[in-house]
């Protein structure tokens, strides 16, 4: 490392995708005078935006409420292209000037917390050379997934397959599927997005493999309730009855479901009946949990139903046996046929970005780490980072963050305080992972992430007016927050 002293930031915030731009935006507001930069490891603005770019990638969450608060969407599209949600990050970093705090291609390796210096020293790569930088605050806006590498099962036989295998994380720009035949193993929201894609793409016929059912719902793409308000209001009028209402939609029907399960799984099988027509065999849409048990797959405009019910796509509910040559041997003896085969898995989780954080060298322990309202980690000051609600849009949770890390650090600033660390009382742990659903990912990364408490604020709601509410009527003030100068 040079010997020279490293430069000083009050906040550096890691990852400059719909987060950590959003999150700059709101310090800013609250501290125009802050020293800040956002450190990306890859070469662009826009994080999952930028890096997915697989047939049909979109949005599986309305864009009234995926898009910023301080800047709306405006697009014609509820459900939007990836594409189009890049370019609006990108749009925003530039007009709000935070694109001029953005520096790209460092990837922070490693963070360690000095009680005795009250900074963080972290070290990072610029195009493979290290350097170091220090900050009193550090932030991180990485998401809960690793962008090297996506879940994949190593299955039997893969080896032999003589077609092309790929991961959606890792599209090859090149790919033509025309008149070719596709599985997609999977069945969540990359899987249901591709399905329609391909077809659209020429293939010559889409199988959707899955080893069980998953609750997929359509949505339109263009919300004509959104169009009248925005015919009847001013601009931004309409952008905030816009984005209430939809809060106001996901928030009854996420809580209907959980306390109607049966009628909410009724309704949903009734409304796919309408869109498949006779003949469909519904037993590969009905999964075996309740309704949010795990995340809800969005479709918009029926896309996925349209091409089941004319043939183009089907979906086979089975378990792989082993790759063959020619595609995939079953469990039930079936043989599935494949030129091209999509591992559409899932994710590999990997918090903030696979940064070594260490308090006093002494590494952290994730799993060891209870959350404080969803957005610090006990025992480890100066520390805050960004994950979004898994029953609704993700900015939704990050925004709130960040105007709660924006507060948190006025309130330091005035107080002339220099760390300020969570710490929770003894017995308040839960076996409760940072994330309340069944799917496999979190089942996977159980040992790897946070863990809740058993009551507020160390427990994390799933409930963003309860949430919205709970930080406008809150002060920051000690208690579990411990200050110190």
């Amino acid at each position: 490392m040079p010997e020279h002293s490293p430069e000083h930031l009050d906040v550096l915030i890691v990852g400059a995708g719909l987060s950590g731009i959003g999150a700059a935006v709101r310090l800013r507001e609250k501290d125009a005078g802050l020293t800040l930069a956002i450190f990306e490891g890859r070469d662009a603005i826009g994080g999952t935006w930028d890096l997915f770019r697989y047939p049909g990638v979109r949005s599986d969450s309305d864009m009234a409420t995926l898009g910023y608060p301080f800047r709306a969407w405006r697009g014609d599209r509820a459900i939007a292209e990836g594409g189009a949600i890049r370019d609006y990050i990108v749009d925003t970093a530039r007009e709000t000037g935070v694109a001029a705090l953005v520096r790209l291609r460092h990837r922070v390796l490693r963070a360690d917390w000095s009680h005795q210096d009250a900074r963080w020293t972290v070290d990072y790569e610029v195009d493979g050379v290290a350097a170091r930088v220090t900050c009193a605050f550090l932030y991180g806006c990485t998401g809960y997934y690793d962008y090297a590498q996506g879940h994949a099962p190593d299955w039997p036989g893969r080896g032999e397959f003589a077609g092309t295998l790929v991961h959606p994380q890792f599209w090859p720009e090149t790919l033509d599927v025309t008149g070719k035949r596709v599985v997609v193993i999977g069945s969540g929201a990359t899987a249901v997005t591709l399905v329609p894609a391909l077809v659209r793409r020429g293939a010559a016929h889409v199988t959707m493999l899955q080893r069980s059912p998953t609750y997929i719902v359509s949505m339109p793409s263009r919300s004509a309730v959104d169009a009248r308000l925005r015919r009847l209001l001013p601009a931004r009028a309409a952008d905030a009855a816009i984005r209430w209402k939809s809060i106001a939609v996901s928030s009854f029907f996420y809580t209907l479901a959980r306390q109607r399960p049966a009628a909410v799984r009724r309704g949903i099988a009734d409304e796919q009946r309408k869109l498949l027509g006779e003949g469909f065999e519904m037993a590969h849409l009905t999964p075996r949990y309740d309704p949010w048990d795990e995340r809800l797959c969005l479709v918009p405009d029926a896309d996925l139903f349209a091409v089941l019910k004319d043939r183009r796509a089907a979906i086979v509910t089975d378990r792989i046996a082993r790759f063959t040559r020619d595609g995939l041997a079953l469990e039930s003896g079936v043989d599935l046929p494949a030129d091209v085969i999509v591992t559409a898995t899932g994710l590999r989780v990997q918090m903030m970005g696979g940064i070594a954080l260490s308090v006093d060298d002494v590494p952290v322990v994730m799993a060891e780490r209870l959350v404080f309202r969803g957005a610090m980690l006990d025992g480890v000051p100066n520390f805050a980072f960004s994950v979004g609600y898994t029953n609704a849009s993700w900015t939704l949770k990050s925004d709130l963050t960040a105007r709660f890390v924006g507060r948190l650090l006025r309130h330091m600033r005035r107080g002339s305080f220099r760390s300020v660390e969570a710490i929770a009382m003894p017995g308040e742990a839960s076996d409760d992972p940072l994330f309340g659903l069944q799917s496999g990912y979190v089942r996977r990364a159980a040992g790897a992430m946070p863990r809740q408490g058993k009551r507020s604020p160390w427990r994390v709601r799933q409930n963003y007016l309860l949430d919205w509410l709970d930080f406008h009527a809150s002060r920051v003030r000690p208690g579990p927050l411990r200050f110190g100068k």
